[in-house]
């Protein structure tokens, strides 16, 4: 789950400052999560769910899908394949 945590804030171009303050604890405290020193509690996933709208199951490692979404999940995949060279014009 951490590597999770710092990963989906670097994408969100969050600090930990502004993560912390959302979660009402201090900057520190939340390193401290970030670097494996301390856990989170259940209230904490889901407010970090609903920050980064996605479902606290990607946080626990039950889902590897971090999109709000399935439908933008979806088409974030077939964007990436069409990149490498796949085509989707026969399929809808």
């Amino acid at each position: 789950m951490i590597n999770k945590l710092k990963e989906i804030r670097l994408k969100n171009n969050f600090t930990q400052e502004y993560v912390a303050f959302k979660l009402g604890i201090s900057q520190k405290a939340y390193s401290k999560i970030e670097c494996k020193d301390h856990q989170l509690n259940h209230d904490k996933i889901i407010q970090l769910s609903q920050l980064y709208k996605v479902s606290p199951d990607y946080f626990c490692g039950i889902s590897c899908v971090c999109s709000a979404s399935k439908e933008s999940a979806i088409l974030e995949f077939k964007n990436s394949l069409k990149d490498k060279g796949f085509d989707f014009s026969d399929f809808s």
